[in-house]
């Protein structure tokens, strides 16, 4: 009975390739499309049903895994092909200062979702399906290439987003830097470096209505800018203390519109109230500034860098720097932020940064793009050295031009 059923089967293939191949190949190519529509009305049809599950509460087809997982990797291999490291001048940042840039923001963007050492994914993502992976162990499965273009682009159809601003691959490049770390961190290592000492940050006096979830927004900024205002680490955030209060609230305006790009601080201000940006703003304009020197990279000439900020370079077409950002006792601008005692990797990367024409999009971003644009390298590390060898503007009093409102201003309400 047995041998009868397989001569049945053998007989109906013949058959049926007999029928397929015919006696030439515009035939067999006939029929191969007629079954491909057929297979398509077919497929279409199954799904016009309903019957398609596509609950979370179910996993997916062992065959449908199969097929989305490879179809993941070989897509990320191949576009990752085309990924570039940026050449060294444009590497403002040391590998130190990426990491902390990369962590902070992990453990507000991406920790719910993937998890970290002390840290499970949390409850609600694991009913995803299919539910992000805990990452540590998965970090080395891929090159540092693959790493970025994954960040970066996101993937579709697993809630992994793409990277918030298209303009800030830097950025990108520091969460590589820490996610090349991840696998290695403790509990107590990777608390340190996500939040360092801002996980609990008073209140300020005078907040507006909703005291408790601006102290909550506080404690969130303080993670990467600090306690005292100053920035952690060794040019990874800016410091903030002791700026006008007008420029941080524009600043943060201008993250929340998109116009100053970061996908890093545009995530975080985006759904502030616009009584929250000015908490925020009275806050770290309010603290005394100082603290940072023993963080700053000594890299350029800080003489050359004097001179050039002082008087400038006529046959470069590079101004006075000092005119603007200071320092010195005359009237400025408070649109304009002081520089002095900044990191100068800080610096150096928004120097970069102007130049490509990837920071701004407010109303004085055109005059820096300008300048950012006749300064080499050279001129950008010694600038920016030079200003971090400076003591850091004292005293976080404002003087009311520092502080005027927005109505009854003869400047745009925009921060170069």
């Amino acid at each position: 009975m047995a041998d009868s059923r397989r001569t049945v089967i053998g007989n109906a293939a013949r058959r049926f390739r007999r029928w397929l191949v015919g006696d030439s190949w515009p035939h067999a190519l006939a029929r191969l499309a007629v079954l491909g529509v057929a297979a398509g009305i077919a497929a279409l049809l199954f799904v016009s049903s309903g019957l398609v599950p596509i609950a979370a509460s179910q996993p997916h087809w062992p065959i449908t895994r199969v097929l989305l997982h490879y179809t993941m990797l070989r897509s990320v291999q191949t576009q990752a092909l085309a990924v570039k490291r940026p050449p060294p001048e444009e590497r403002a940042l040391d590998v130190d200062a990426m990491v902390l840039k990369g962590a902070g923001h992990y453990a507000s963007g991406c920790l719910a979702c993937h998890g970290a050492p002390g840290t499970p994914r949390a409850e609600v993502v694991r009913h995803m399906e299919p539910a992000p992976p805990y990452l540590p162990p998965k970090i080395d499965q891929w090159t540092d290439r693959q790493l970025f273009w994954i960040v970066r682009h996101g993937i579709k159809y697993t809630a992994m987003p793409s990277w918030p601003s298209e303009l800030r691959d830097d950025e990108v490049w520091a969460m590589v830097a820490f996610l090349r770390r991840l696998p290695a961190l403790d509990p107590a290592g990777f608390r340190r470096l996500a939040y360092g000492d801002g996980a609990a940050v008073a209140a300020p006096a005078g907040l507006p209505p909703g005291g408790a979830a601006l102290e909550f927004r506080l404690a969130d900024c303080a993670r990467c800018h600090g306690r005292d205002g100053n920035g952690r680490g060794t040019g990874a955030f800016p410091a903030l203390a002791g700026q006008s209060e007008r420029y941080l609230r524009e600043s943060l305006r201008a993250y929340a519109r998109g116009d100053r790009h970061s996908g890093v601080m545009e995530p975080v201000v985006a759904g502030l109230a616009v009584e929250e940006l000015r908490a925020i703003a009275r806050y770290y304009a309010g603290l005394p500034a100082g603290g940072a020197a023993e963080l700053r990279v000594r890299t350029g000439s800080a003489a050359r860098g004097e001179q050039l900020a002082r008087r400038g370079d006529a046959s470069a077409r590079i101004p006075s720097c000092v005119e603007c950002h200071g320092p010195g006792d005359g009237w400025r601008n408070p649109m304009y932020p002081r520089l002095a005692g900044q990191h100068p990797g800080y610096l150096a990367l928004q120097l970069q940064l102007f130049k490509q024409g990837r920071r701004g999009g407010t109303g004085y971003a055109h005059i820096m793009r300008t300048v950012a644009k006749s300064l080499e390298p050279q001129d950008i590390r010694d600038i920016a050295a030079w200003y971090g060898s400076l003591p850091a503007f004292s005293g976080g009093a404002q003087r009311t031009s520092d502080v005027a409102t927005d109505s009854g201003s003869s400047n745009p309400p925009e921060v170069p």
